[in-house]
């Protein structure tokens, strides 16, 4: 009996599959939390992988109490540096800033990235804030990375805005002023056995055919013309082939956003980790870090934005007991 069913290959929801505009990864939505005042998110630098055991303490899954097997993903997170406070009205056309607060003693590497004022004044920018807070629907901070505290050999930041949420607006601007000028780690941020999403840009593939771009079917070796190709590009009219049928062209390098990735592990003891020869394409991670279950988005060295997660999670309060973190990798990433 010939195959009835025949679902179509690919997914319309990435369209269109072109590059993204910049490898640091756009975020799109920042969710609006209860409580005190926060941070909505922090960044970090993919290290590389592993793979753990660990006892499973979900309750509702069929392994509840055994030992199971996972991969996870290392992200190194040096603290960042909170160097601006924004305010932001809503008007017609979305969001408008209002004015900025820039703190003073800029550090030199920051002065790689951008121009600043030879004189900030961040309190009068503070008052200029505070005297309109009727007008203010979002405040946000500009933080930096600081990829010196890293293995990475970049030493210009990479700065992104963080919204404040929780509480009311007069309390979310009294927290901004206490982290401007300071720096804030992943702990200050989250928690341990909580679910985080990944917002990144993933791997480039370069220039690839359908068959691999949207996964179509080889056709038959006698077929006319090409086998990795579709047999019919479409009618004859309209005139035009239709953007839903698979073709070559741009495969990887997209934005993407993975939800609810459970964080496993996250302190700075970084012998627990580090293999001996250092993660591949990455070296060794030197501080604060994150072990999430999972493989996540992106190479190794790139820029990995972290979010409170947008979507309900059932993950218990407190992280699970790892009985084995694998390390045992030489530099060339082969197993020992």
């Amino acid at each position: 009996m010939p195959r009835v069913r025949s679902p179509k290959r690919g997914s319309r929801g990435y369209s269109p599959r072109k590059r993204a505009r910049n490898p640091k990864g756009r975020v799109s939505y920042w969710p609006k939390l209860d409580g005190e005042p926060q941070l909505a998110g922090f960044a970090g630098y993919k290290a590389g992988m592993t793979h753990l055991f660990y006892i499973e303490d979900r309750q509702r899954v069929p392994e509840y109490g055994q030992e199971v097997k996972a991969a996870a993903t290392v992200i190194d997170t040096p603290p960042m540096l909170v160097v601006a406070i924004r305010a932001y009205k809503k008007t017609q056309d979305g969001l408008q800033a209002i004015t900025e607060a820039w703190m003073q003693n800029q550090p030199r590497d920051l002065h790689r990235r951008i121009t600043f004022a030879t004189d900030p004044q961040p309190e009068s920018k503070i008052n200029e804030i505070t005297e309109k807070i009727s007008k203010v629907a979002e405040i946000r901070v500009i933080a930096a990375t600081q990829p010196r505290l890293s293995s990475l050999s970049q030493k210009a930041p990479d700065l992104f805005e963080i919204p404040v949420s929780g509480g009311s607006m007069e309390s979310q601007l009294e927290y901004a002023k206490g982290l401007l000028g300071k720096t804030v780690t992943i702990k200050d941020v989250f928690g341990p056995s909580e679910g985080i999403d990944i917002i990144g840009v993933t791997k480039g593939k370069g220039f690839q055919g359908p068959v691999k771009r949207w996964g179509i079917r080889i056709l038959a070796r006698k077929a006319r013309k090409s086998r990795r190709a579709v047999a019919s590009i479409g009618p004859w009219v309209p005139r035009r082939v239709m953007p839903q049928v698979p073709r070559a062209g741009q495969m990887g390098f997209h934005n993407r956003t993975e939800f609810n990735k459970r964080i496993m592990l996250m302190n700075g003891d970084t012998d627990r980790i580090n293999p001996k020869a250092g993660f591949k394409n990455y070296g060794f991670v030197k501080g604060d870090y994150l072990l999430l279950k999972g493989s996540i988005i992106g190479s190794a060295k790139r820029l990995i934005k972290l979010r409170k997660t947008v979507r309900d999670t059932d993950y218990p309060e407190e992280a699970p007991q790892i009985t084995y973190l694998h390390t045992e990798w030489t530099k060339g990433g082969i197993q020992q």
